[in-house]
């Protein structure tokens, strides 16, 4: 398999650090709130690499974190009259909410920020040692012109950079595009102990801690969004190998952005659209399949006709493997061997798996593999009919459902529950809670999740609709 690299900005062939094995990280959410359209992509695209990956016999690692103490949560609390874990905790629910609606696998771990505080402090502990860090005043901050190969991810000359970019100036600093590691504490924020009193860590430290915690000093591949590139990713590299010794990741994979109606996503702008509110206009499976039509590196446009077009799209495949079905419950095909021409159309078949595979090996080509699954649809739709064999029908079928769960897409439409069957649930499900069966209240939850059923506590009782 190629990917591009971002660090060398050209496609390179993937040899992983330990044979057979893939340690990934993405950077994962600020939960504050509800995620909006944009988060959606990099977790449908990296969650599609490793559903690919694990289809070539890899055993992938995959970690995505949680940043949940942060300037935008501790606002949130403070506008809520609440403390900041229940923000983070109840925005952690939702985003695991969403990401069931789109089918994006649960990573191997998800780790949160304010578990891992002791680790982030014992790093830094170890870059002040070497000469890479500071105090004043309470604050840490990391000596950006200490590492030497600063900027080597996102081309940038430190003495080209402008102080101040997305990093606050400070009369304290050494050198304006030295960034803090570790902060104050302010009255009223959560804070923790460490040696140079109580506050928190900075953002970028956190991806640094909790990637070598769960995959080691060095990791296969490191991805997310091209606007993390600078400054997140770049100093997450100063620290991890000022720290360590050893190159931080091997790959750097980064989407590109996600654009709606051709304008820059923006609330000011009024074009700012949470992945909820767009699953209650289309179906989530639509908006994954939509995100994977495009090369993950090419901007992606969002507006409704191309929803249209991608949810007509998909409808095609769904129809397609429906009739197949149809076919093999309508007591008409053929037992026993599927006849020379079929055999030739299994072989055609085939070549477009190879086709499919061929364009995922071309890092991540997607929208081409998607198109090679509506070759399959279309010898399916011509070739298997009422007289077909059920062997040959069988295989084409497989095939179609094979290529689409590896890009996430379910192509099987699950059974709905009836109203009164939701309404019954969900009473089960209150007396639970009533009863303190939290087990049994989430179980029921799960359960009406897995058929497309999102539940919403609200204070005027249980709020239900369908993904």
């Amino acid at each position: 398999m190629r990917i591009y690299n971002t660090l060398t900005q050209k496609k390179e062939e993937f040899v992983p650090i330990e044979e057979g094995k893939v340690r990934i990280y993405v950077c994962g959410p600020t939960v504050y709130n509800y995620i909006h359209i944009g988060n959606a992509r990099p977790a449908i695209v990296f969650d599609t690499l490793r559903r690919y990956l694990e289809y070539k016999g890899y055993e992938v690692n995959y970690v995505s974190n949680f940043t949940d103490v942060d300037d935008k949560i501790i606002k949130k609390a403070q506008e809520e009259g609440i403390a900041a874990s229940e923000i983070s905790e109840r925005y952690i629910k939702e985003f695991r909410t969403d990401m069931d609606a789109l089918n994006v696998k649960e990573a191997t771990f998800h780790p949160k920020a304010t578990e891992e505080i002791g680790d982030m402090i014992r790093m830094i502990e170890t870059l002040i040692k070497k000469g890479h860090a500071y105090v004043k005043n309470g604050t840490v901050y990391y000596r950006t012109r200490s590492f030497k190969e600063y900027g080597k991810l996102s081309k940038k000359n430190i003495d080209d950079l402008e102080a101040g970019i997305r990093i606050a100036v400070s009369e304290e600093k050494e050198d304006p595009m030295d960034f803090v590691l570790w902060k104050p504490k302010k009255e009223g924020e959560p804070s923790w102990s460490s040696p140079w009193g109580d506050g928190r860590p900075g953002w970028h430290i956190e991806c640094s801690v909790m990637s070598a915690k769960y995959l080691g000093e060095e990791i296969d591949i490191h991805a997310g969004g091209e606007d993390l590139i600078f400054p997140h990713h770049e100093n997450e590299i100063a620290q991890s190998e000022a720290a360590s010794g050893k190159p931080f990741a091997r790959y750097w994979m980064h989407n590109a952005f996600l654009n709606i109606d051709n304008k820059k996503m923006s609330k000011s702008v009024g074009n700012f659209f949470t992945v909820r509110e767009i699953c209650e206009q289309y179906p989530p499976q639509v908006v994954r399949f939509f995100m994977l039509n495009a090369h993950y590196r090419s901007p992606l446009n969002f507006s409704k006709d191309l929803m249209g077009a991608a949810a007509n799209s998909l409808t095609r495949i769904l129809t397609s493997v429906g009739q197949l079905e149809f076919l093999l419950q309508s007591g008409t095909l053929k037992e026993g061997s599927p006849a020379t021409e079929e055999t030739e159309f299994m072989k055609e078949t085939d070549a477009l798996q190879e086709k499919f595979n061929q364009s995922m090996e071309d890092d991540l080509n997607t929208a081409d593999a998607i198109a090679a699954i509506f070759e399959i649809v279309k010898l399916a739709n011509t070739n298997c009919k009422g007289n077909s064999s059920k062997a040959f029908v069988q295989y084409v079928k497989d095939k179609i459902i094979a290529l689409c769960d590896i890009l996430g897409i379910k192509v099987h439409q699950e059974e709905e529950l009836l109203e009164e069957e939701i309404d019954k649930l969900i009473e089960e499900r209150q007396t639970a809670r009533k009863n303190k069966n939290f087990a049994l209240a989430d179980q029921i939850r799960d359960q009406l999740l897995e058929k497309g059923i999102l539940l919403e506590d609200t204070r005027e009782g249980v709020k239900w609709k369908r993904k």
